[in-house]
């Protein structure tokens, strides 16, 4: 093989000023076209810590001790701050993503697991799993603004790209309810398969991708008629039907395809968001669980909660490129916007 000599690192954030960077991993070599560096953050439940991973260079640059169970993870819009589920802290941590450093605690109800941001960036919807409620809380004054009754044992979370809609998955009760994010109430709710754990708008509003862990399926529900317009299903060749059990789902800007999370599968599936056909499967590390792009949708990151690794993912090309250890029990991953 050709000798390859890496360009000089950059500022995190700043574009390369190569024509690509080498991602040297299990043999595999990426080009990646004026890619953009960009900070990725794990919560590793079991570890009580955050992994820090440079996206350009692929290493952990950092780990931090945080609040005991950490699970969902997300940003700020721009980016100034992380939003952190201590589940067994019964709150919402609000950390530096530069220091790491815990600035605050916010109000979150009991054993916070997910939580959705209004795309304003105010109030933060958190799903209490023990408490079948879904929290809603104005986080710059750290004041509960209201706390709806959902189904049994709330978990997926997601918000509408408009904001008006704010959806939560009850494991338990197997359904997804739609909440009025002007009244608070429960406006509908749709039957799924067995133990919803994850659910996602694509960009333009149209679809609501909802995955069953249990069910082993991923319905997709038209959020105007809350109808499932279709169910997708899962068949790896050589994997035991019981251990393909959708979790984590990412769908690209443009509508056109969804990233599947298979849990104790140890796959990604990729999955035509058009047409609804599974058209590739990606081995990743052991029960993956969720997924972050980069803002540029060029990698995306998986964490793998038996293997304690986070597998990365080159999505123009749809392969594993690399392996990244980090803590225990790695579960949610954000990817700083900017």
């Amino acid at each position: 093989m050709t000798a390859f000599h890496p360009p000089a690192p950059s500022r995190r954030g700043a574009p390369l000023r190569a024509l690509g960077v080498a991602l040297i991993g299990a043999g595999a070599l990426l080009a990646a076209d004026a890619a953009e560096a960009y900070t990725v953050f794990v919560s590793n439940e079991r570890g009580n810590s955050i992994s820090v991973i440079d996206s350009e260079t692929l290493t952990v640059t950092k780990t931090a001790k945080v609040g005991r169970r950490p699970r969902g993870i997300t940003t700020s819009p721009d980016g100034k701050v992380i939003y952190l589920c201590a589940s067994d802290e019964h709150a919402v941590q609000v950390i530096d993503p530069s220091s790491l450093k815990v600035l605050r605690k916010l109000k979150s109800g009991p054993d916070p697991e997910l939580f959705a941001l209004q795309p304003s960036g105010n109030p933060l919807y958190i799903a209490n799993e023990d408490d079948n409620q879904v929290t809603v809380l104005d986080v710059e004054k750290n004041k509960v603004i209201a706390q709806v009754p959902v189904g049994t044992e709330p978990e997926g979370m997601a918000v509408s790209p408009d904001g008006k809609t704010l959806v939560a998955t009850s494991e338990t009760t197997n359904m997804a309810h739609f909440i009025d994010t002007g009244t608070f109430k429960i406006v509908g709710n749709v039957l799924v398969d067995a133990r919803p754990r994850f659910a996602e708008f694509t960009s333009d509003g149209k679809k609501l991708f909802v995955s069953a862990e249990v069910g082993g399926t991923v319905s997709v529900v038209d959020p105007e008629t809350r109808k499932i317009i279709h169910k997708i299903t899962f068949k790896i060749p050589g994997v035991s039907q019981e251990t393909i059990q959708p979790v984590g789902v990412r769908l690209t800007k443009d509508g056109k395809t969804a990233f599947v999370a298979l849990g104790p599968a140890n796959r990604v599936a990729v999955v035509n968001a058009e047409t609804y056909e599974v058209e590739q499967y990606l081995l990743v590390g052991q029960r993956v669980w969720q997924l972050a792009f980069t803002p540029d949708e060029k990698l995306l990151f998986t964490t793998n909660g038996n293997s304690n690794d986070v597998s990365v993912i080159d999505v123009p090309n749809r392969k594993v490129i690399k392996s990244i250890k980090v803590g225990n029990a790695p579960w949610g991953v954000v990817v700083s916007p900017q």
